[in-house]
């Protein structure tokens, strides 16, 4: 049974997180997302749900101007082959999330946890993040040290990796 936002606000209390969530109309994309800019301080993510040819899966959180080259990503997260997103029905099944609602707080629902978390280096810097509360209608800033912990307590020791280099330009 997937994770409710109920479910995700205990278990960050439980952790003794805090975290701030502001609602808003539902939010479908990063361009959607970025007309919130001056009202939710704090970086902002892209996240991509993917499965290599195995069917291996892989939550990526990146920061959301990065540049994620997909041909190449395998090579970087250590997957079988290319990656390519993963179903509408297989999000829902493993992370508890619809399109346009993938977060890294969808893990919560990955138990045992199977899904490979790769965050952005740049995410965890310090300042704090923003990310769905497993629904759209919502963003939720939480410290960068909490998202980390939050991550371990769910059974998910992160891949960082920096998605772009010192100029900006993707290494990727």
């Amino acid at each position: 049974m997937p994770a409710s936002q109920d479910d995700l606000f205990a278990f960050l209390e439980g952790l003794g997180i805090e975290t701030t969530t502001v609602t808003h109309p539902p939010l479908h994309t990063v361009e959607q997302s970025q007309a919130l800019r001056g009202t939710i301080e704090g970086l902002h993510s892209k996240n991509l749900f993917l499965k290599d040819k195995k069917g291996a899966l892989f939550l990526v959180v990146a920061q959301e101007d990065a540049v994620i080259d997909l041909k190449r990503l395998h090579e970087r997260i250590g997957a079988s082959g290319r990656v390519s997103f993963g179903s509408a029905e297989l999000m829902q099944s493993r992370l508890g999330v619809l399109p346009g609602s993938v977060t890294p707080f969808g893990v919560l629902s990955d138990q045992p946890a199977e899904i490979r978390v790769v965050l952005d280096a740049a995410l965890v810097e310090g300042g704090p993040v923003n990310f769905h509360p497993l629904v759209n209608t919502a963003t939720t800033t939480i410290a960068a040290d909490d998202l980390m912990t939050f991550l371990r307590a769910t059974g998910h020791e992160p891949l960082l990796l920096a998605f772009s280099g010192p100029s900006g330009n993707p290494d990727l």
